[in-house]
């Protein structure tokens, strides 16, 4: 039995369906960062004790539960507001500020909170009403925030799309994931249930079952990245495994929801929180240990989704920690977590997002340590200024004195050249330390020198193929040269048999880009139609080897041997030593041709001399 997802009108009305469910609950935190929603500075946990009087607040004084006489140690007492019915206001209150996950609730501006506390020291009952203040949020914060919703949408828009265009059990595995783990926020929609106790009350069983559905497919997906599907020997079994854990997560998440109903059910949220973690672990192991024996295209695709895994899960397992549970506050005994803290984690998840839709949408990949490299010169440069504004933020806004939105824009402006910098700061070390570079620009330079001295074709197809394929550690080149209005490969070819192609006509759809003259890509589809060799030695790139009149040949080159794609950098080499080729084609040609000439006046001069 294959685990298997079509792609007919009822999974993409599905897919349609459950896309525009888990945007329905981010996109709208874009608004906080336009008008920022208001918090009365509590946080409980699942049992109902408090753990923090302070929440988004600078200053104790500001934070309405603290002057409210609220203190760490105090009980929201889950029984006397419990949900039943839940039409109650009382209701409605304790949802307002004791989630089926725990953490800091936030409400509109001007709410009043009735609550029915226990004190730590003696235990009566009392009654507080808490009015909910907007707290302080700087242009840092908000800027962070609308990065974070950006690349919440992205991620689950990602893969929505790859569900869409790729059907399988891998893409809607992430998929189901994605739902539930991104790194978009949403208060302002659980504002709006908070409001409504049936509807929140619907949403949390939904909720709970997208989070087992979500736990279940990511497990789907490391047994099934990058093929598509799982291998055979796990098939038969993984299903009703599958069907089992997302069952436990669900069931878990519901009993720790069960405070609502007058129940303390800490206990249950921390484990769903460790359910998540060792799901995440087992994953990673698993991606681990298929990685082995991969083919190497697929390898190196395995290793972007592992790095991805590696980067992004640990950061959203701290946000986690920090923003929804008191584990924190009861091992470390420190209640003041930078509120930025979870925006900059967030963002770093992110990169999981981006990896995997990377790695299941492109079947070649370039060296996974090329990304890494720049999410690291991008992290150093951006670290500088952050730094410098969260050390100087209040004094820029009191010497400056602008708007919210203009702080916003000034960031992003940094933002923007902060990125062309890092551009070229990665591109500068890649110059200087990069001696893997240096030795192939090096050996391209040689190269080119000898194609320039080539005496013939044949001498000049032999360097185009030969050439690259020791300095670049190829698994595949082939030179086609033009002839009566076809390419024809007069060379073997490294890569190619004698039964791949041998002739190409350039009006072929996939070769159009021949005619204009620089380098493009070749989709492994269009390799087969066209009779290129198959799988690892399966073309990558063409290069049009042409000067502005003339096409001489087109050179396909296919990946590097360990399966990664060839880079920016190594394309610029293949390109430039196609112009040289292109010289050298025509300084042959021409040569070729003033030998002809003096043979026919020679010839001419013979005959008129005999008569």
């Amino acid at each position: 039995m294959r685990v298997r997802i079509t792609d007919g009108r009822v999974a993409r009305a599905l897919l349609i369906g459950l896309t525009l469910w888990g945007l329905l609950m981010i996109v709208p935190d874009l608004y906080r960062v336009i008008d920022p929603l208001a918090s009365v500075g509590l946080a409980a946990d699942n049992d109902g004790r408090i753990y923090d009087v302070l929440g988004p607040f600078d200053r104790d004084a500001d934070s309405p539960a603290w002057t409210a006489g609220l203190r760490v140690g105090d009980r929201i007492d889950l029984e006397a507001m419990r949900c039943l019915p839940p039409s109650r206001v009382a209701c409605t209150d304790l949802l307002s500020v004791v989630g089926g996950m725990g953490g800091v609730q936030l409400v509109r501006p001007g709410r009043v909170l009735v609550l029915t506390v226990r004190p730590a020291t003696d235990g009566n009952q009392r009654i507080v009403s808490l009015v909910a203040m907007p707290p302080p949020l700087h242009w840092v914060e908000r800027f962070v925030l609308l990065l974070t919703e950006i690349a919440g949408i992205a991620f689950l828009s990602a893969a929505a799309w790859l569900a869409w265009s790729r059907p399988s059990a891998m893409s809607w595995g992430f998929f189901l994931y994605a739902i539930w783990f991104n790194p978009g926020q949403d208060f302002v929609y659980f504002l709006v249930l908070q409001e409504h106790p049936p509807l929140l009350l619907a949403q949390e069983l939904a909720a709970s079952l997208a989070h087992g559905a979500a736990c279940a497919g990511f497990v789907l997906f490391a047994f099934c990245v990058p093929k598509g599907e799982p291998d055979q020997p796990v098939s038969r079994s993984l299903l009703p495994g599958l069907l089992l854990l997302a069952v436990i997560v669900a069931v878990i998440q519901l009993m720790s929801f069960a405070n609502a109903f007058g129940y303390q059910t800490e206990y249950a949220a921390r484990a769903t929180f460790f359910v998540d973690y060792a799901v995440d672990g087992f994953a990673l192991w698993i991606l681990f240990r298929r990685r082995r024996g991969q083919a190497p295209l697929n390898y190196q695709r395995m290793r972007w989704v592992i790095w991805g895994a590696l980067i992004g899960l640990p950061a959203y397992i701290l946000s986690g920690l920090l923003g929804s549970t008191a584990l924190w506050q009861s091992l470390s005994g420190d209640d003041s977590v930078p509120e930025n803290l979870f925006g900059f984690l967030l963002l770093v998840y992110g990169i999981l997002g981006w990896f995997v839709f990377e790695a299941v949408r492109r079947p070649r990949v370039v060296n996974v340590s090329i990304p890494l490299r720049r999410i690291t010169a991008f992290g150093l440069l951006l670290s500088v200024p952050a730094l410098f504004a969260h050390q100087q933020i209040e004094r820029l806004e009191k010497a400056f004195h602008l708007p919210s939105w203009a702080w916003i824009v000034l960031a992003s402006l940094l933002i923007f050249l902060l990125g062309r910098l890092h551009d070229f700061a990665v591109e500068l070390a890649d110059r200087v330390f990069n001696h893997t570079f240096h030795r192939e620009r090096a050996g391209f330079a040689t190269l080119s020198e000898d194609i320039l001295r080539a005496k013939n074709m044949t001498e000049i197809e032999e360097l185009l193929s030969e050439g690259p394929i020791h300095l670049l550690n190829l698994a595949s080149v082939a030179v086609f040269r033009a002839e009566e209005g076809v390419f024809r490969r007069r060379t073997a070819g490294s890569g190619w048999t004698a039964r791949m192609a041998d002739r190409i006509d350039p009006r072929a759809r996939p070769l159009a880009g021949i005619s204009a003259g620089l380098p493009f890509h070749i989709d492994p589809a269009d390799a087969e139609d066209l009779s290129f060799p198959p799988g690892l030695e399966t073309p990558t790139l063409a290069v049009p080897v042409a000067n502005r009149l003339k096409c001489f040949a087109v050179a396909f080159y296919g990946p590097h041997v360990t399966g990664a794609d060839l880079t920016a950098d190594e394309q610029a080499m293949l390109r430039r030593l196609a112009e040289d080729a292109a010289l050298a084609y025509a300084h042959v040609e021409s040569e070729s041709m003033r030998r002809e000439i003096e043979l026919l006046k020679l010839s001419l001069s013979q005959t008129a001399g005999a008569r």
